[in-house]
């Protein structure tokens, strides 16, 4: 449930360059979403009380892939009104550490992530993203474009 009395619920992710590529999240087998079975996302996730935004997302992909990055700036906001959220991406430099050692929930083997299905950290080379199913679309969309007139 994405709402807590009415409060919107504030969801930050990262854009992060690495190894001629970019860094995702690669959800495969997944019961819980029901448009799709296998896909990838942004990495991030829900912003923990008392953080900022930029202090969000730093630690979603150390919790995620096991590195360390740097804010560089905000890329895009996305709204949505049907879950009472609002969605901030981030452009992020990758800094140290080493990717794939991500330690965060969807790692556990916690039962409460069954249906959520495999998570693998991945990095894809730019001029394949576009043939991938990255969520939210909308985003991939501005995503690729800037990446195909060199904004990013």
């Amino acid at each position: 449930m994405m709402e807590e009395n009415n409060k919107i619920v504030t969801r930050v992710a990262g854009i992060v360059e690495m190894n001629d590529g970019f860094v995702f999240m690669h959800r495969k087998n997944v019961k819980r979403n029901k448009d799709y079975e296998e896909y990838y996302t942004f990495p991030g996730g829900h912003l923990e009380e008392g953080e900022t935004l930029e202090e969000g997302v730093i630690r979603e992909i150390k919790e995620e892939f096991g590195i360390s990055v740097k804010v560089v700036r905000k890329l895009y906001e996305l709204e949505n009104n049907k879950l009472n959220m609002k969605e901030y991406f981030f452009l992020c430099e990758y800094i140290n550490g080493e990717f794939g050692t991500g330690e965060g929930e969807e790692f556990s083997n916690n039962p409460e992530y069954k249906d959520s299905g495999e998570y693998i950290p991945e990095i894809v080379k730019r001029e394949n993203i576009s043939h991938l199913v990255l969520l939210p679309l909308e985003i991939k969309e501005k995503f690729v474009l800037d990446l195909k007139e060199g904004r990013i």
